[in-house]
């Protein structure tokens, strides 16, 4: 079962990031939380595993708006926010990966229509915001 979207482009890891957060920015989130997974495998587990995960961030992207109307329909769906966005090159790796949720999983978890419209709308956004991102890097 695929639960993600998924984009591979041809760009440094700092250019990735920078052009994450600012297709995430124009179609409405915001960023909640972030992790360094490689800070955090390197201060937990040693430098060797976090070499081996190399570049790997986690945005906690949320819209507000679109949250609210979930959170309102189903108070458990919180649980499933935020947005779960990830950046990650791997330490040998020529490209960079972007990854987001695909929000339809929590449609596959309730059977409220107003999660639905909620999911779809966020699935549009992010979906648009990968576009956007694939858009840039090919210009």
């Amino acid at each position: 079962m695929a639960y993600t979207h998924t984009i591979t482009i041809p760009s440094s890891w700092e250019e990735s990031v920078k052009l994450t957060r600012s297709a995430l920015a124009k179609h409405g989130f915001g960023v909640l939380t972030e992790i360094d997974v490689r800070a955090t495998f390197t201060q937990k587990l040693g430098q060797e595993s976090g070499d081996y995960v190399g570049d790997y961030l986690i945005l906690g992207a949320c819209n507000p708006q679109l949250a609210q109307r979930g959170i309102a329909a189903e108070p458990q769906l919180g649980a499933l926010l935020p947005c779960n966005v990830v950046i990650r090159r791997a330490p040998t790796a020529a490209e960079t990966t972007v990854e987001a949720i695909d929000p339809q999983t929590m449609v596959k978890l309730s059977q409220s229509d107003a999660t639905r419209e909620v999911a779809n709308e966020a699935d549009a956004r992010l979906q648009a915001a990968l576009t956007e991102i694939s858009a840039t890097v090919d210009n």
